[in-house]
């Protein structure tokens, strides 16, 4: 992998290596971390004949089903959970890959949520979808394809200028009896039942304009949703929403409210966060965000950061010197775990551990 410019804080270790473009991460039931992989990507491409492609330079797409769900024990060991899934790469210099994007239990059971599936992104069999996936035996099952629900149900204000029809899916949370998912292109956030309804929560774009949500987080009846922002980065442009059915960002049950079926409305935000890609509660209540790379131009390596929102109001520091990570999850053992060199060549991601001061 290259070398970063900036040393890693003292707090941060590597946990494992070796990963396929690891994205969101999740701990199971058995204590083992699961890591969604973006995978290899593959030689399959699609034509404008077929579908609608996403403007070049980033398409046409490049797929193969490299992408797969990995399981890291206590010691870091890595293996094959489950395979088989899309993954796409860009067309442009940066080789983006695209694979599974996040996963999520719900009642002890996996799901996965894909970002490189569809025809436009070269895999006209496949689309993005959300996946029930057996732990046991590698199997997965498509419970919801979100490139058809996505096309069919087009947000307000999408990315005009790399519009991605399939989507760019980036985040899974498990809340209450439903699964959600934000998809940043087009800027909204839905909701998946266990059986495979899928419903829009909120158009983020139809309040905030395109601003790429990324990630989502659950507490109290509210949801947190973090923002990458536009390329060339602005720093401190980036902010933590808050989502709520109720008033006044507060949440207000009503004899008619079904989670995931009524609608969310943005009730407030923080600024001051950079490339924000994931956000979480910590164990001590605090909201953290991790961010992509905090500094002006594009995304470099060694300047990626875990900052959270203190008692008094403010951001500050976790841990500092990480290169392009792309998802976070609290473990049961109270460190933070992070996708390392998520957004880089195959095969040179990791997996981090920070403790957290």
């Amino acid at each position: 992998m290259p070398a970063p410019c900036h040393a890693q804080s003292p707090n941060v270790t590597v946990f494992a290596s070796g990963l396929a473009g690891p994205r969101g991460l999740k701990f199971g039931p058995d204590g083992d971390l699961y890591v969604a992989e973006a995978g290899f990507g593959g030689a399959n491409t699609t034509t404008a004949s077929q579908c609608t492609q996403v403007p070049s330079p980033i398409g046409p797409y490049k797929n193969g089903n490299t992408a797969r769900i990995s399981k890291l024990d206590k010691h870091g060991n890595r293996t094959t959970v489950a395979s088989g899934f899309p993954s796409a790469v860009s067309s442009d210099a940066t080789s983006d890959t695209m694979g599974v994007a996040d996963i999520a239990f719900l009642d002890g059971q996996l799901y996965a949520v894909t970002a490189g599936g569809g025809c436009s992104h070269g895999n006209p069999s496949i689309p993005n979808l959300v996946a029930r996936v057996d732990t046991r035996t590698g199997n997965w099952t498509m419970i919801a394809d979100l490139s058809t629900f996505l096309q069919d149900h087009p947000a307000m204000y999408p990315n005009a200028a790399d519009f991605e029809p399939d989507g760019t899916f980036y985040s899974l949370i498990a809340y209450q009896d439903r699964l959600y998912t934000v998809e940043p292109n087009h800027g909204q956030v839905f909701s998946i039942s266990p059986t495979g309804d899928v419903n829009e929560v909120t158009d983020i774009s139809e309040a905030e304009a395109h601003i790429v949500p990324t990630s989502i987080a659950a507490k109290d009846g509210n949801f947190y949703v973090g923002n990458l922002g536009l390329f060339p980065i602005t720093a401190d442009a980036s902010k933590i929403l808050t989502l709520s059915p109720g008033q006044d960002g507060g949440f207000i049950p009503r004899l008619d409210f079904c989670p995931g079926l009524q609608k969310l409305r943005v009730a407030g935000s923080r600024a001051g966060f950079t490339t924000v890609v994931a956000v979480d509660f910590g164990p001590d209540g605090l909201l953290y965000a991790l961010e992509l790379s905090p500094a002006a131009g594009y995304p470099t390596p060694g300047v990626g950061k875990v900052v959270r929102l203190n008692r008094t109001g403010d951001i500050e520091d976790v841990a500092t010197g990480l290169s392009v990570p792309t998802g976070m999850t609290f473990g049961p053992d109270g460190y933070l775990y992070v996708s390392n060199w998520g957004a880089a060549p195959a095969g040179a991601g990791q997996v981090v551990r920070i403790a957290i001061p």
